[in-house]
C-alpha cells in the first residue's frame, strides 16, 4: 500500500471514497477469478441453507453451556471464566458465521468495501477470541500445576482482566484491514479466498494463530508430565494432592480434547490460506472451493458443547439440569430419564436438617461425600486430614 502522510488530505478522501464504492468488490472478484462461480448469481444454495441450520444449532448448544455455567455457583471459578470466554467466543462465531453466509453469494456484490470487512471481520474476530481463549486457558492450567495450588477469589480480577485482553487483541486483529491493510488499489496483492484482503495480512494472521496453537500443544505437554510425574511419585504420603491432580487429569482431558479437535477442524483452513498467499492470482483452482473449508472449521464450535458434555461430569450433570428445567420436565421423571440415559444425577437435600448435618459443598466436593450421612462424613474427613 502507498504510504499516507498527515499532510496529503486529499489522498485521505480517497480512500474514504473508495471505501464506500461499491464496484470495488466486483472489481477484485472479477480480478480474482471468483465472480465466475455460480455463487454470485441467484439466490443462496442449498449447501449455504444447510449451513444456516448448523450456525442456529450452534448458536443454541453454545448458548446452554453458557448458561450453564453461569446458573451454577461451582463454576464460578476463575478457570470456569475462561471456559465461559471459549464458549462465549463459539456462540459469536456461530452469528458471525450465519451473518456472513446471508451477505454472502449475490449480495456480496451489493456490498461496500467497509461493509465487507466488517462481515470477513466478524469471522477474524471471533477465530482469534477462540485461539486466545484457549491459549489463555493453557497458561492458566500451567502456572496452576506449577505452584500446585489453585486460583481462588482474590484471582477474580486478574482473569477477567485476561479475558478482556484477550477480546482487545481479538478485535485489534480483526479490524487491521479495515484501518488500512488490505490491497484496494494493488489488485496484485490480493489474496484469491479474500479479494479485498492482503497476502501479507493473511499471512501474518496464520503466522500468529499457528504460533500460538504450537505453544497451546507445548504447555499442555508439560502439564500431562507434570501431572503424570506426581501421580507416581507423591503415592499416599500426599493423598490430597493426588486428588488434586485426578481432579486436574480429568480437567486436563477435556481442555486437549477440545484443543485437538480446534486443529483437526482449523488446521485444513489454515494450509489452504497458506496456499493462497503462494498461489499468483487464478493459478491455483483449489483456492475457489474455500467454503468447505470454512465449514469444517465452523464444526468446531459445533463440536465442543459435545466435548463438555462428554468428558466432564459435572458440566454434563449442570447442562442435563438444565435443559430438565427449560423443558419443565417434572421432577420425578428427571432421574428415571437419566438413568435412561446413562447420565448420573447429582442429588441435592433441600431440607433443613440437611443442611445442617451435611458437609458444606465446594467444588471439589465429591458426589459420595455430598449424599454420605454425617458420621461416614467425620470418618472421611479424618481420614483426609491424616
Amino acid at each position: 500500500m502507498e504510504s499516507v502522510s498527515m499532510d496529503s488530505p486529499p489522498h485521505l478522501v480517497q480512500i474514504f471514497q473508495e471505501y464506500y464504492n461499491s464496484n470495488i468488490i466486483s472489481l477484485h472478484y472479477n480480478y480474482t477469478g471468483k465472480l465466475y462461480n455460480s455463487k454470485y448469481r441467484g439466490q443462496l444454495q442449498a449447501d449455504a441453507i444447510v449451513f444456516l441450520v448448523v450456525c442456529a444449532v450452534i448458536v443454541a448448544e453454545n448458548l446452554v453451556v453458557l448458561l450453564a455455567i453461569w446458573k451454577n455457583k461451582k463454576f464460578h471459578l476463575p478457570m470456569y471464566y475462561l471456559l465461559g470466554n471459549l464458549t462465549l467466543s463459539d456462540l459469536l462465531a456461530g452469528a458471525a458465521y450465519a451473518a456472513n453466509i446471508i451477505l454472502s453469494g449475490p449480495s456480496t456484490l451489493q456490498l461496500t468495501p467497509v461493509q465487507w470487512f466488517l462481515r470477513e471481520g466478524g469471522v477474524f474476530v471471533t477465530l482469534a477470541a477462540s485461539v486466545l481463549s484457549l491459549f489463555a486457558i493453557a497458561i492458566e492450567r500451567h502456572i496452576t500445576m506449577v505452584r500446585v495450588r489453585l486460583y481462588h477469589g482474590n484471582k477474580k480480577g486478574r482473569m477477567l482482566l485476561l479475558v478482556g485482553a484477550t477480546w482487545v487483541a481479538s478485535v485489534m486483529l480483526g479490524v487491521l484491514p479495515l484501518l488500512g491493510w488490505n490491497c484496494i488499489g494493488h489488485l496484485p496483492e490480493c489474496s484469491t479466498t479474500l479479494p479485498l484482503y492482503s497476502k501479507h495480512y493473511v499471512l501474518f494472521c496464520i503466522t500468529v494463530f499457528l504460533a500460538i496453537l504450537v505453544s497451546i500443544v507445548v504447555l499442555y505437554a508439560r502439564i500431562y508430565c507434570m501431572v503424570k510425574f506426581n501421580g507416581q511419585h507423591l503415592g499416599r504420603l500426599y493423598e490430597g494432592v493426588l486428588k488434586k491432580s485426578k481432579k486436574y487429569m480429568s480437567l486436563l482431558r477435556t481442555l486437549t480434547t477440545v484443543v485437538g479437535t480446534f486443529i483437526a477442524c482449523w488446521l485444513p483452513l489454515f494450509l489452504l490460506l497458506l496456499l493462497d498467499v503462494a498461489c499468483q492470482t487464478q493459478a491455483c483452482s483449489l483456492l475457489y472451493k474455500a467454503d468447505y473449508f470454512l465449514a469444517l472449521a465452523m464444526i468446531n464450535s459445533l463440536l465442543n458443547p459435545v466435548i463438555y458434555t462428554l468428558t466432564s461430569k459435572d458440566l454434563r450433570q449442570a447442562i442435563f439440569r438444565l435443559l430438565c428445567c427449560l423443558l419443565t420436565i417434572a421432577p420425578g421423571t428427571e432421574e428415571s430419564r437419566a438413568k435412561r440415559f446413562g447420565l448420573p444425577v447429582l442429588e441435592v437435600s433441600t431440607s433443613k436438617s440437611d443442611h445442617s448435618s451435611h458437609p458444606k459443598e465446594g467444588p471439589e466436593a465429591s458426589p459420595s461425600v455430598r449424599n454420605s450421612t454425617p458420621a461416614t462424613s467425620k470418618v472421611l474427613e479424618s481420614k483426609a486430614a491424616s
